[in-house]
Formats: structure tokens, C-alpha cells, sequence
């Protein structure tokens, strides 16, 4: 008989992520039911939204839980309810109605709110009454779900230390790429040209370390790089005076680019870069556009870490690891990624494949069940 998964909540389908998983638990042979309400899709990133912004949002997302409760009470027999980002507080919401149907939770976390907001992006300090408020809000709907996922396992670390919760309620899975987006056809040309093409695309938050990457080009200003960067967000001023102050005229940035339209963007790039921030979280994650990027095979330079160790070794031909936010490092990778394979080995690109991350949810989900049974 197969087994029923319901995805709960008001996910954010926009996130790559969300989408993985679920078609993840699909591949893996699981029945999957989903009850739904929209809240987040076309909100790249909620920090930069206005307060009216977030006031149309939050009622928004309070106004979907009767709906989503009712129906999932009239849900069909299940064996395992799965919430997905952004879920923290759906999980709380659902936690008594799931355990009244004695149906286990898996949380795919995915993110820390209160690492993101306090450590790493310093919106609010330790001490602030918010801070606080995230933590014990966090720390709880860490108790409700049976399993918590993030996309590391230095990131699952993190959180059972910071909510010191048991090793065996913590996992990873890698975030992955929707890789038949990506997936790019060798064209049988040589990196490079009259002049070296360099991509950078992803949210201008902290993590990024995006000043790298400008301090970078200001120290190649002669030479035949071009910079093409892509996206906005919480850095963009900072990003904007520096520019401003020091004008690059071989650093071209484009606010925004419909998803679709990146695998164009890749293709046409010699080299993708990824991230370079100094940030603990920094050390912890790896971004979609790594995976992204991968899964299209272009040579990548970005930082050195611990979550990047889990996914490549040190002698990886086009792809190049460096310290974190050092210019002159990335400047020096960059040439000699222009000197190596213009073609990832895809043997990389393997260890996050949809049928890897499908047997990887379909083993989380099955450990659930057992320690059910």
C-alpha cells in the first residue's frame, strides 16, 4: 500500500527549494497531498518588505491557518504531514491538530530566522526583546516537528547546538538545483575571449560578501574582466555608494532577472561566482546558484567552508575554494579558473541529482515512520 505524505502549510513555492522537496517525496514513491495557501511567492526576500508590506503579509498568512486547519482535519488518512519552509510557524499551528491524528512532523527548516536575523544579518541585536522572541519561537517549533531538516549538516549542527536538541532529530539534505533548468550543452568553446566574462546573481545579503567581489574587479581595472553582477536587497546601498565613490566601468549590474531567464545568463558567463561573506552562516550554507551552477557544468570560484566540504574535495578541476572575503584571492582564482576546464566534472553535479535528494527525503520520511511503528 503506498504511503501518504501531506505537505501543510503556506510554503513558499517560490523557493526552489519547496519545490525540490516536493517532487522529491514524489519521486521517492510517496502519495503526495498537499493543502495550501499561498502567502510568500514573489518575495525574494522578506526584509526588504515595507511595513505596509508586511502588514498585507502577516494578515495574509494569519488569515490562511482556519482554512488550512479545517482542511486538514478532513484530510484523508496519512502517514507523515511534511512542512516546508517557510514554516515556523505553520509547525505550531499544525502541531496539536497532528498529534490528535497521531501523524508525525517533518520540519524542513531549512533556515534559522533567528541566526539569519540576529547573527548574521544584525538586523537586531542579542539583547533585543526580538531577538529573544525569535529564539524561544524557534526553539519551540523545533520541539513540535519529530524531524528537522536543514540543507547542511554544519547547519543541523548549529541549530541542535543553539536549541540543544537530540543529533538524531537533526539532518541535512542539500538544497540542490531544479537541474533540467541548468543543465547546459558544451559548445566546444574555450574559456574566455577578448574578454573574460565573469557572472555574479543572488540576493545582496551579508552572506555574499558582494564587496569582495567589487574589490576584486577594482583590483583587475585594467585588465579584460567583465563583471556582471545580478540582484538586489538589504546590501544594495552599501554596494551602490561604493560604485558611486570608485566608478567601475567594467562591473555591469542588473537589478533583477526573471528565473528562467539565468540559464541564458550562465551560459553565456565564463566563470560563475558564488559566495564570499565572513559571516559564521557564511561557513554553514551553500546557496542555490552554487548548485545551480554546478548542475550547468561552468567553472566556480567561492569561499572555502565547512557545508562547501560536504558537497566537493580539495582537487576538483574549475572548481576553485578560497578564503573568505579576500579580493585578491578571488582575483587570483579567477585567473586560474580562466586557465583550467571550461566543464565541471559531472560526476558533481551526481551528488545532488533528483534521484540522490529523492532517495534522501524518501530515507527521512522512512525513519520517521519507523520510529512510528
Amino acid at each position: 500500500m503506498t504511503q501518504r505524505v501531506v505537505l501543510w502549510g503556506t510554503y513558499d513555492l517560490g523557493k526552489p527549494r519547496t519545490r525540490i522537496l516536493r517532487d522529491s517525496l514524489r519521486a521517492s514513491g510517496f502519495d503526495v497531498v498537499e493543502i495550501h495557501t499561498p502567502v510568500w511567492e514573489g518575495v525574494a526576500d522578506k526584509s526588504q518588505l515595507s511595513r505596509v508590506g508586511w502588514l498585507a503579509h502577516g494578515l495574509r498568512w494569519l488569515l490562511a491557518y482556519p482554512g488550512l486547519m479545517w482542511r486538514y482535519l478532513r484530510a484523508p488518512r496519512h502517514d507523515v504531514v511534511v512542512v516546508p519552509y517557510m514554516g515556523h510557524l505553520d509547525v505550531l499551528i499544525l502541531w496539536p491538530l497532528a498529534r490528535m491524528r497521531g501523524v508525525p512532523i517533518v520540519w524542513d527548516v531549512f533556515l534559522s530566522l533567528y541566526d539569519t536575523v540576529v547573527r548574521d544579518r544584525r538586523m537586531v541585536g542579542p539583547r533585543n526583546p526580538l531577538a529573544w522572541v525569535l529564539r524561544g519561537w524557534e526553539k519551540l517549533a523545533c520541539r513540535a516537528a519529530d524531524k528537522v531538516v536543514l540543507d547542511t549538516r554544519a547547519h543541523a549542527a548549529m541549530l541542535a547546538e543553539l536549541y540543544n536538541l537530540n543529533e538524531r532529530k537533526t539532518v541535512a539534505v542539500f538544497v540542490g538545483a531544479e537541474t533540467a533548468n541548468f543543465q547546459l550543452e558544451p559548445t566546444g568553446e574555450s574559456i574566455g575571449g577578448e574578454e573574460l566574462q565573469i557572472l555574479f546573481y543572488g540576493q545582496f545579503i551579508p552572506l555574499h560578501g558582494i564587496e569582495t567581489i567589487i574589490e576584486a574587479a577594482r583590483l583587475a581595472r585594467d585588465a579584460p574582466i567583465a563583471w556582471h553582477i545580478i540582484g538586489d536587497g538589504q546590501e544594495a546601498p552599501r554596494i551602490r555608494q561604493m560604485l558611486v565613490t570608485d566608478p567601475l566601468p567594467q562591473v555591469r549590474w542588473t537589478n533583477w532577472m526573471a528565473y528562467d531567464e539565468l540559464k541564458a545568463e550562465i551560459g553565456q558567463a565564463d566563470i560563475c561566482l558564488g559566495i564570499f561573506g565572513t559571516s559564521e552562516k557564511s561557513a554553514r550554507v551553500i546557496p542555490n546558484k552554487v548548485f545551480q551552477v554546478i548542475s550547468a557544468g561552468k567553472p566556480l570560484v567561492t569561499r572555502d567552508s565547512p557545508a562547501m566540504r560536504e558537497l566537493v574535495g580539495d582537487d576538483e578541476p574549475g572548481v576553485e575554494l578560497i578564503p573568505a572575503g579576500d579580493p585578491q584571492a578571488l582575483l587570483d582564482a579567477v585567473k586560474r579558473a580562466a586557465d583550467g576546464p571550461d566543464r565541471l566534472d559531472p560526476a558533481i553535479a551526481e551528488r545532488f541529482a533528483p534521484d540522490a535528494l529523492a532517495r534522501q527525503w524518501g530515507a527521512i520520511v522512512g525513519s520517521v515512520l519507523a520510529t512510528k511503528g
